[in-house]
């Protein structure tokens, strides 16, 4: 399929617009970076206690890809085909991390979630972190299979929980259709929030003060 560069214009948060279908959206992403705005307060590869501690990144070799369709370098590989992420700042103290995404997430096919808990969110758990802030805007897809990791995953973050940022519609309804929305905590602000506006512990401040309303 030939890609019409001019028709993909980021927006003011550096997204693809949510309009674009998958597709579409395909033809622009090899140009979309995780959030760097944070890289001085905390680098994933520079940490001991991450699972990516040690990696290096090329500014000029493509490698990963969805469906073909290369990602941008900075991203990192966590087992999947078609799901990349980025650690963007972990806190042991305060136990949170945030964490950024980018393609498909499927269960059904790739047993993502499997992926996901067993070689990232385990080493984490196992350093304290019980607090995830999950960024999805660029997730463009969901497939589900069974809840059972998600189930598991919640049980193991104990007194923590699972927040999920400005993922799309359509996948919210997919979460929400399988029964996962018991899990994980999305809906309201969490589903149209400006988080690069903040820093990294304003926006745990900012998500935690909307999750213990909703708990009260």
């Amino acid at each position: 399929m030939a890609c019409n560069h001019n028709k993909f214009l980021t927006n003011e948060r550096g997204t693809v617009p949510r309009r674009y279908g998958f597709s579409r959206y395909l033809c622009k992403v090899h140009s979309l970076e995780p959030h760097f705005t944070w890289i001085s307060q905390y680098s994933a590869a520079e940490d001991p206690r991450s699972p990516f501690y040690g990696r290096e990144y090329s500014e000029f070799y493509y490698e990963n890809a969805v469906y073909n369709h290369l990602i941008h370098p900075q991203w990192d590989d966590f087992g999947s085909q078609t799901l990349y992420l980025k650690i963007l700042f972990a806190d042991y103290q305060d136990g949170f991390a945030i964490i950024e995404f980018i393609g498909e997430w499927n269960d059904a096919l790739y047993n993502d979630i499997m992926m996901f808990k067993r070689e990232v969110i385990e080493i984490l758990n196992q350093e304290g972190i019980n607090q995830f802030i999950l960024i999805g805007e660029n997730v463009m897809n969901f497939h589900a299979s069974d809840d059972s990791y998600y189930e598991e995953w919640f049980q193991d973050c104990e007194d923590g929980w699972i927040a999920l940022l400005n993922f799309r519609v359509h996948v919210l309804h997919e979460f929400r259709s399988n029964g996962i929305d018991y899990y994980l905590n999305f809906g309201g602000d969490l589903d149209d929030l400006e988080w690069r506006k903040f820093g990294p512990r304003q926006l745990h401040a900012f998500v935690l003060g909307i999750l213990n309303k909703r708990l009260n």
